[in-house]
């Protein structure tokens, strides 16, 4: 019959918070090495020539913020909400994540539209899921691919 002495116990519980430690530290590695990989993705490109110029085109997602179904703030509330979410379109602009954003011209169900230049569109998803009004309620988002020439600007 085997006894444990508090030296054989101290000896496994080091042992087992050493080997705890270890797993830990590979899978924060691992999900870093895994988070650097989806950074690192670039959006899709292809070329296309017409006439003597060649085009990169890139598929970007457009994502339509429409209306959602919380929309009975009061107006401070309200208003509160569009500052945090202009705040939030700022920031994605700045990171370089969309290339453009803009409301919609009418009181429609599509409130906006913003392109986001990810590789995917889970990542365009997530990104637009983040803003304050749609994880509110007040928006509610669509995602669609959308080909256009890389670089090229509005007229």
């Amino acid at each position: 019959m085997y006894f444990a002495t508090d030296k054989s116990i101290k000896q496994k519980n080091t042992t087992m918070k050493k080997l705890l430690l270890v797993v830990l530290l590979m899978g924060w590695a691992v999900t870093g090495i895994a988070q650097d990989s989806k950074e690192m993705a670039e959006p899709e490109t292809f070329t296309m020539e017409q006439g003597d110029t060649t085009y990169v085109m890139q598929k970007y997602f457009m994502v339509f913020l429409k209306s959602g179904p919380k929309r009975s703030q009061t107006k401070e509330e309200a208003m509160e909400i569009q500052e945090k979410h202009l705040a939030y379109l700022q920031k994605m602009a700045e990171e370089e994540k969309t290339s453009i954003t803009g409301p919609m011209g009418d009181d429609g169900e599509i409130r906006g539209v913003v392109v986001y230049n990810t590789a995917t569109a889970e990542e365009a998803r997530t990104l637009a899921e983040g803003d304050p009004a749609v994880k509110n309620g007040r928006l509610v988002v669509e995602v669609h691919p959308w080909w256009a020439a890389k670089g090229s600007m509005l007229k």
